[in-house]
C-alpha cells in the first residue's frame, strides 16, 4: 500500500493514527463482550476504519455527518464519551435513545451526528435537507452522508443524488463498497463496473478512493472540501474496501471465499499505516504501546461506568410523553375584519402569513413555484418570498420528505405539498419511519407539515381521489388534521405549522372552490385536537370530518325534524375523545360518517372507543357509514355508488328507529 503524506506534518500523521487505533481497540473489546453475551448485537467495521476516520477528521465539528452501522470512527472522532456509547449499546439511560433503539440507530445534535434507520436510503435525503439549510444560510458548511453499496440500489439513493445535483447541494455522498450486502456479492447487486459511475447520470462529479488508505482518504477529501466550499456542489465518492467480519457477528463470513479474505487481510488499514509510520521514524514502539494502553484503560473505565448503570425501569408515562415533542398551544386571536373566501383561499392565506411569520419556513413540492401548484394555492409566492423558500422539486416524494426532515434538523421549518394525497405512497417510508419516530427514538423534532389534497367527487379515478388518512392515524408520532371549513382550515394550518411535530394536513379537493365562509383576514390559530360542535340535538350524534361533514349537514337540511348533534372532528390525531363521549352519552345514538372505505378506517376506532367508554349510555349499536370496499372508480355512476352519500340517510333513519 502506497502512502503519500503530501503536506501533512508528523503531528497530523500521528493524530490520524490515534483516530484509527481507538475504534479498532473498541471493536476488539466488543467482540469479546459479544462472545460473553454482554452485548446483544454488533456490526463490525474492522477493515473499514480509514473511511469514517478520514471523513470525520476532514469535517469541522459543527458540520453534520450521517453515518451507518460500521462507522464507529465517526463517533469516536467526534469525541463522544465512551461510557455513553457503551450505555447506548447496552440499552441504558445514559445512551442516546433511552433504550428504545440499539447500536448506532441514533443521532445527537450535540455532536452533529445523525444516525440511520434500518431502511438505509432515507438518510441520504436527510443529508440533502441539512445541506439545503447550509446553502440557504451561506455558511460554507459541508454535509457527509454514508451508505453501503447495497443501498445504492434503493430508490432513495437515486432520488437523493438527483435532488442534490439539481439543487447544487454541498453533500459528500460516501459509498463504502465493501463487497457484500450481508451475503450478496456486488456482482449480484449491480452491473456497472463502479458505483462511482452512477454519478454520471446525475451530472455529478464522482471519485474512486482506496478506502483502506487513510492518507488517500484524508488528503483527497480535504481537497474536495475546499473546492466544495468555493463551488457548492455534491460529490459521489466510492471507497473500495472490504468487510472483514460478518454483516453482524451472528452471520459470520462462511460465504466469503478464503482467498478473498486473505487478500484483504493484507490491506488492513491500521496495520499498514502503523508500518508506514514506524518505517519512516514517525511512530515509535514506546508511543504506540503507551497509546494503546491509554485507550484500553479508557475503554475499561467507560465499560465499568456503563455496567454499573442500572437497567431502565419501564414506565408508560415516560414512553407516552416522548412520542411527541412537548408543545404548548398559544392562542393567537384575530380581529373583526373578515373576508368571504373559499376553502382554497384560506389555505393560501395561512401559508402566506406563516411564511411572513417564520423566515425559516420553506415550502417544497412539484410545480409549486412559478406555476403556483396544481391547484394554484402558492400562486404569486415566488414573487413575494423567492425561489429559495418556494422550491420546485423533482418527482421524488421519498427524498423530498427526507429532505424536509433534514431542514428541520438544521434549524428550519418545512412544508411538503403532495400534488395529490395518493402520491404520498411513494414517500410513505420516511413519514412513518423517520418523521414519526425521531422524537421518540432520540428526542429530535420533525418540524414538518405534509399537505395532502385528497378526496373523491371529481371523477379523478383511483390515483387522484383517495382519502387515505387511516394510513397515518395508525402511526404513533404523527398528527393528522382534516378540516371541513375555510375558517378551520386557516387556523388549523397555522397551528400545524407552529407545532414542531410532524403533521399530515388533509385538504379535500371538492371543498377547495365550493365552500365559502367569512374568515378573518389576519393571522390566528385554532388548537389541534379540538372538535367543533356544529349543531346540537338530543336524538342522535353524527360524527364526521372533511367533506362528509357537509354531506351530513345536507341530509339534515332535507330532514329538519331530525334533532342531532353534529360533531366535526377537525383533527383525527390527537382525537377529541371528550367531545365524542359527551355527545354520545347525551344522545345515546351515534353514527360515524367517513369518506374512506369502511374496514380499517378511523370510524372503526371511534366506534370501539364509544363502545368501551359509553356502552351503558347507548340505546343502539354505534353505526358506521363509509365508502365501498373497492378502490375509488372513475366513471360518475361508479363513483357515486362508491361514495357513501347515497346510503347515509337510510342508515341514519334506521339508527333513529332502533
Amino acid at each position: 500500500m502506497h502512502f503519500d503524506r503530501k503536506h501533512l506534518t508528523d503531528d497530523q500523521l500521528l493524530d490520524l493514527y490515534k483516530r484509527l487505533v481507538k475504534p479498532r481497540l473498541i471493536e476488539e473489546k466488543m467482540l469479546i463482550l459479544i462472545r460473553q453475551g454482554k452485548v446483544s448485537k454488533w456490526f463490525s467495521g474492522i477493515g473499514q476504519e480509514a473511511i469514517s476516520v478520514g471523513v470525520t477528521a476532514v469535517l469541522d465539528s459543527d458540520e453534520y455527518i450521517l453515518p451507518m452501522h460500521r462507522n464507529l470512527g465517526v463517533f469516536t472522532g467526534r469525541n463522544i464519551p465512551l461510557y455513553r456509547l457503551f450505555s447506548q449499546w447496552q440499552g441504558k439511560a445514559n445512551g442516546f435513545t433511552k433504550g428504545r433503539d440499539r447500536s448506532f440507530h441514533f443521532g445527537t445534535q450535540q455532536y452533529k451526528i445523525i444516525g440511520m434507520i434500518s431502511h438505509l436510503g432515507p438518510q441520504l435525503g436527510v443529508a440533502d435537507g441539512i445541506a439545503l439549510a447550509n446553502k440557504l444560510q451561506k455558511n460554507g458548511k459541508i454535509t457527509a452522508v454514508f451508505t453501503g453499496e447495497g443501498a445504492t440500489s434503493e430508490g432513495d439513493f437515486h432520488e437523493a443524488l438527483n435532488i442534490a445535483s439539481v439543487w447544487e447541494l454541498p453533500v459528500m455522498f460516501i459509498v463504502e463498497n465493501n463487497g457484500y450486502g450481508l451475503s450478496t456479492p456486488t456482482n449480484e447487486q449491480f452491473r456497472c463496473e463502479n458505483i462511482a459511475d452512477k454519478g454520471i447520470g446525475y451530472g455529478m462529479e464522482s471519485h474512486i478512493i482506496d478506502g483502506n488508505n487513510i492518507l488517500e482518504v484524508y488528503t483527497k477529501l480535504s481537497e474536495l472540501k475546499a473546492s466544495m466550499i468555493e463551488k457548492p456542489r455534491p460529490v459521489l465518492l466510492e471507497f473500495k474496501t472490504f468487510r472483514m467480519r460478518g454483516h453482524e457477528e451472528a452471520s459470520g463470513t462462511k460465504y466469503v471465499p478464503s482467498a478473498l479474505m486473505d487478500l484483504w487481510a493484507i490491506k488492513d488499514p491500521v496495520d499498514n499505516y502503523r508500518k508506514y509510520l514506524s518505517e519512516n521514524g514517525i511512530l515509535t514502539q514506546e508511543f504506540d504501546l503507551a497509546l494503546r494502553s491509554e485507550i484500553k484503560a479508557e475503554i475499561d473505565e467507560s465499560l465499568a461506568i456503563a455496567n454499573a448503570e442500572p437497567e431502565i425501569i419501564a414506565t408508560c408515562k415516560d414512553e407516552l410523553d416522548d412520542v411527541y415533542k412537548s408543545f404548548k398551544y398559544e392562542e393567537v386571536t384575530h380581529s373583526n375584519k373578515k373576508e368571504n373566501i373559499r376553502f382554497i383561499d384560506a389555505i393560501s392565506s395561512s401559508l402566506r402569513q406563516s411564511m411572513e411569520r417564520y423566515k425559516n419556513l420553506i415550502i417544497m413540492g412539484q410545480d409549486i413555484a412559478e406555476y403556483g401548484g396544481a391547484f394554484k394555492i402558492t400562486d404569486g409566492f415566488v414573487a413575494q418570498f423567492g425561489k429559495d423558500r418556494v422550491i420546485n422539486t423533482p418527482i421524488c416524494e421519498s427524498a423530498v420528505v427526507s429532505a424536509a426532515m433534514g431542514l428541520s434538523i438544521n434549524g428550519y421549518k418545512a412544508i411538503v405539498e403532495m400534488q395529490f394525497a395518493d402520491f404520498v405512497s411513494t414517500g410513505f417510508n420516511p413519514i412513518v419511519n423517520l418523521l414519526a419516530k425521531s422524537h421518540y427514538r432520540w428526542q429530535e423534532k420533525a418540524d414538518v407539515v405534509v399537505r395532502m389534497p385528497c378526496g373523491g367527487g371529481s371523477q379523478a379515478g383511483p390515483f387522484h381521489s383517495q382519502t387515505n388518512e387511516a394510513w397515518f392515524t395508525k402511526t404513533p408520532g404523527l398528527k393528522v388534521v382534516y378540516p371541513a371549513f375555510p375558517f378551520d382550515a386557516k387556523g388549523l394550518l397555522n397551528e400545524a405549522i407552529n407545532d414542531p411535530n410532524p403533521v399530515l394536513f388533509f385538504e379535500h379537493k371538492q371543498l377547495y372552490r365550493s365552500i365559502y365562509q367569512d374568515v378573518p383576514s389576519d393571522y390566528y390559530t385554532i388548537p389541534l385536537g379540538k372538535a367543533a360542535l356544529l349543531k346540537e340535538g338530543n336524538q342522535v350524534t353524527i360524527i364526521a370530518f372533511g367533506a362528509a361533514v357537509h354531506w351530513a349537514l345536507e341530509t339534515l337540511d332535507k330532514n329538519p325534524k331530525i334533532d342531532a348533534d353534529v360533531l366535526d372532528l377537525r383533527t383525527l390525531k390527537p382525537l377529541d375523545t371528550e367531545a365524542i363521549f359527551t355527545s354520545a352519552k347525551k344522545t345515546g345514538r351515534v353514527i360515524i360518517y367517513q369518506e374512506d372505505s369502511l374496514f380499517g378506517g378511523i370510524a372503526s376506532d371511534i366506534s370501539a372507543l364509544i363502545m368501551e367508554n359509553c356502552f351503558q349510555y347507548l340505546d343502539a349499536p354505534v353505526k358506521r357509514v363509509a365508502s365501498l370496499e373497492t378502490p375509488i372508480p372513475f366513471t360518475k355512476a361508479l363513483e357515486d355508488q362508491y361514495l357513501p352519500k347515497g346510503r347515509f340517510e337510510t342508515e341514519l333513519f334506521d339508527l333513529i328507529k332502533f
